[in-house]
């Protein structure tokens, strides 16, 4: 197999936690350089600043993946694509629905494949639920998504700013799950979002949906930054025949009436890559943005509360 090269555009948290490590180790691809505007390295290879420097320094780049938090995130893909490279965009893809449209008509145009990752959809846990959910149907689901922002993005003021999404940063892993497991389309009936008074954007979200399916079932969600102790991903679901599942450890594994039937190790990164390996040999893009549309669609319909101010 011929390595493609790649390089990563960010290196922030996520990006040295499970892109770099991923990357070192899959036998698809060859890491030749990174960007980081910090100056951050990675096992010596050629650091840049900007995109277009390395472009230029190392022409033969054949793909990128995007790490950098969302409001930059479409000027860096649209460069990305007119330099000749595939794309591969960590979530949420881009700051705003447009941006997202336009990332997807640009590849189009330009032949390119892009690759918009949602990472907790590839747990076998989820593909699980979602063949069971497919024949048995859905009474009612309930996402509760919680979590310390302390603890997932120490400092990290971007979240809280315009098109940093705040607890949507996490919510939309859960998004990502829900649309993917559920047999039928939803849709945001009513949202409250509570804000710190001095905060752009939610630090806690709660969401009840409506959907395709005539029987009407309950569905749910419930995101906030503000949980002390273990996180608590998980989605509490109960099928129409009275099955009850439980998806938890973030969708890694899956209870099915009180007995776990699937649990394995978290490789949803390892995964990805897999994905975006086959996409580039068949020259095929994957640009899914329903988890966004439904953030986009809570944030447009949703009651504003403000709670007391938030800092580090």
């Amino acid at each position: 197999m011929t390595r493609r090269k790649i390089a990563i555009i960010g290196l922030g948290k996520i990006a040295q936690d499970q892109h770099l490590p991923v990357v070192d180790k899959n036998p698809a691809f060859e890491l030749v350089a990174v960007t980081s505007q910090r100056g951050i390295t990675h096992r010596g290879l050629p650091t840049f600043k900007t995109p277009a420097e390395m472009y230029k320094a190392i022409p033969d780049i054949e793909a990128v993946a995007i790490c950098t938090p969302p409001d930059v995130r479409h000027a860096i893909a649209i460069e990305a694509l007119d330099a000749g490279k595939d794309v591969l965009l960590e979530k949420p893809t881009a700051a705003t629905l447009a941006e997202a449209a336009d990332i997807e008509a640009h590849a189009r145009k330009r032949g390119r494949v892009i690759f918009a990752t949602w990472h907790s959809q590839y747990n076998p846990a989820v593909e699980e639920a979602k063949s069971i959910l497919a024949g048995a149907g859905v009474k009612s689901l309930k996402i509760s998504w919680r979590e310390d922002v302390r603890k997932w993005h120490p400092g990290q003021d971007w979240v809280w700013e315009p098109g940093g999404f705040g607890v949507f940063d996490p919510g939309i892993n859960a998004l990502s799950i829900f649309v993917r497991i559920l047999p039928v389309t939803p849709f945001i009936k009513s949202a409250e979002l509570t804000y710190p008074a001095n905060r752009q954007t939610p630090i806690g979200v709660q969401i009840v949906f409506s959907s395709t399916d005539p029987d009407a079932p309950a569905l749910a969600a419930d995101f906030d930054w503000r949980e002390q102790g273990d996180e608590k991903w998980h989605i509490e679901i109960e099928s129409k025949g009275g099955h009850k599942l439980r998806l938890f450890r973030g969708g890694a594994s899956l209870s099915v009436d009180g007995h776990v039937t699937v649990e394995q190790p978290s490789e949803e990164y390892e995964r990805i890559y897999e994905r975006f390996a086959e996409l580039l040999q068949s020259r095929q893009s994957d640009f899914d943005i329903t988890p966004l549309r439904l953030v986009g669609d809570a944030m447009m319909i949703g009651k504003r509360l403000t709670t007391e101010a938030f800092d580090w």
